[in-house]
């Protein structure tokens, strides 16, 4: 009987008494259309999403996700002028000219050294998150962007093109932490029936950097080689805006209350986000959680990868995020222009049509975030994958007849949209939100650190190979792509659970039966209150006021 009921826990409290009533009464509730519609209710919650939320998740994106996304693009238009002052400051050292293989040398190391401080800003953002918190590390990241943007923008007058590879390390360290903390602080302060639209401002903010790179970056504007460091002084703002609205804002309320136990303040912080006082059965679900979890401590990475109670998350989340750098689209970025120049567009459009690129990007992950809890994670991310297999597979075959007639060029261009947008569909944001989903809190820092490294491994990784790929492959080389995408949805097809409007221990028990572990849950203690005489209740009204106490997260 109570078994009937734990299965149901993803639905509320409200689901689950209705369940029960039908088995201890004998009878369905829906026989009574009143009580049918009040358990309805518990079901299908139509709440409001608040400004304090809303607030954090945008303010909180701005300051991090935008600023990765930023610096994503921001080199590309400077690059000329860069390298003329990296020459000058050459010979006004030395006297003569830069050769021109160490000349790309440094141009190498400026770009690369963006991805080597994000692999050290994901190793760093476990200490910092258990240590200051998930806003806590947020506002310490914005003194590296900060720092960053000063020696950007001063390299040029101080004649030292070191403090502008300094520079790119540092910001890349600020990416790579806010790239693990922002993801994770969305997740818990999110209700679980919009936990991945709240998820999504990680991705929209990426595309919203990169299209702002690129906008700054055109001729008319800052793309000039007499305001070109303003480029770099511009990755100020926003963090100086996330300074000043930030600290106003509440603290993940489940690290509040599970690693510092600061009940008090996790109940502000529940008020504060869902914009009501009775928290109560927020604060007991985690309560529960913490309960039924065997370390309430938390675990570092080694005890995470030694634990088979998450072996398959771990994989899953290793898997997603490597095919979320490998599937292709960093080598979009990087070379878009080569492969235009090569499909027979003139030099000087170039920069125009890369911009179409990043407002394609933005908008496609606008509209996945509206579309994703209606959808869901798994269909979005598989979705994704396969429509960027074939949109590679016709690029290849366009790329290899663009000289046969007029209008081919056009048609690889089309491709370069769709890869984009299918993109951000789906694996451009949703591996970020499967990371917080995927663990419970103990484990989430560490997880978060070893997607982190995936992450940035595998960045590093495409921008290293793809040029030599290119040249042993020509124009099949996107086809590598091709099979990256087809594996990846292969396997989170077989694997993934959908995780949509479910709780971080339904999830935990989703993947219980392929870890071959007994995952506790925090349904036992709920089925020892629901073990009353419901019965009676029903007819004193008391059902209604359950459906008023159920837990959003």
């Amino acid at each position: 009987m109570l078994g009937q009921c734990g299965a149901h826990v993803s639905r509320g409290y409200t689901a689950c008494v209705c369940d029960l009533l039908k088995v201890r009464m004998g009878k369905a509730v829906e026989d009574n259309p009143t009580d049918q519609k009040m358990c309805d209710a518990g079901k299908n919650p139509g709440k409001p999403i608040t400004v304090c939320l809303m607030s954090s998740a945008f303010f909180g994106a701005l300051g991090s996700s935008f600023l990765y996304g930023y610096n994503l693009s921001v080199v590309n238009a400077p690059a000329g002028y860069i390298k003329g002052f990296y020459n000058e400051t050459w010979m006004e050292r030395f006297g003569e000219p830069v050769a021109e293989e160490t000349l790309t040398l440094l141009w190498s190391i400026t770009v690369s050294i963006f991805a080597i401080g994000g692999l050290l800003g994901a190793l760093l953002a476990s200490i910092s998150m258990k240590a200051l918190g998930r806003k806590g590390t947020l506002l310490m990241n914005n003194s590296l962007a900060i720092i960053a943007a000063l020696l950007m923008t001063l390299g040029e007058r101080a004649r030292s093109f070191e403090m502008l590879i300094v520079g790119r390390f540092i910001i890349g360290v600020d990416s790579g932490i806010a790239l693990s903390a922002l993801p994770m602080y969305l997740g818990e302060i999110s209700p679980r029936h919009i936990r991945g639209f709240i998820g999504q401002f990680n991705s929209i903010l990426i595309c919203l950097g990169v299209f702002t790179g690129q906008v700054l970056g055109l001729p008319e504007l800052l793309g000039q080689e007499s305001r070109w460091t303003f480029l770099f002084t511009f990755l100020a703002c926003p963090a100086l805006l996330q300074l000043c609205v930030l600290p106003f804002l509440p603290e993940s309320p489940r690290y509040l209350l599970m690693e510092r136990r600061d009940e008090d303040g996790a109940e502000r912080a529940f008020q504060r986000f869902l914009g009501k006082k009775d928290v109560s059965q927020e604060l007991e679900e985690v309560h529960a959680e913490a309960r039924a979890q065997n370390n309430l401590h938390t675990v570092s990475v080694l005890q995470l990868m030694r634990n088979p109670a998450v072996r398959w998350q771990l994989i899953t989340i290793i898997i997603t995020m490597a095919c979320y750098q490998l599937c292709g689209l960093n080598a979009i970025w990087y070379y878009t222009n080569g492969i235009l120049q090569e499909a027979g567009f003139a030099v000087d459009i170039l920069p125009y049509m890369t911009l179409s690129t990043g407002a394609v990007e933005t908008l496609a992950a606008i509209v996945s975030g509206l579309v994703i809890e209606r959808i869901g994670r798994k269909r979005l991310l598989i979705f994704g994958f396969i429509s960027m297999a074939v949109c590679f597979s016709l690029l290849t075959v366009f790329l290899n007849f663009q000289d046969r007639t007029s209008w081919m060029p056009f048609l690889s261009y089309a491709c370069l949209l769709a890869v984009i947008a299918s993109f951000c569909s789906g694996p451009g944001g949703i591996p970020f939100i499967l990371t917080g989903e995927l663990f419970e809190q103990s484990y989430r820092p560490a997880a978060f650190m070893i997607a982190g490294t995936v992450n940035w491994l595998s960045n590093f990784a495409v921008g290293l190979l793809f040029p030599f790929i290119q040249e042993a492959l020509e124009t099949f080389a996107f086809l590598v792509f091709t099979a990256v995408c087809v594996l990846g949805a292969i396997y989170l097809y077989v694997v993934l659970p959908e995780t949509k409007n479910k709780t971080f221990m339904d999830i935990s028990q989703s993947f219980a039966k392929i870890n071959k572990v007994t995952v506790p849950s925090p349904t036992h203690e709920m089925e020892l209150v629901l073990s009353i005489d419901v019965a009676k209740d029903v007819k004193s009204g008391k059902c209604q006021q359950i459906v008023e106490m159920e837990s959003s997260f």
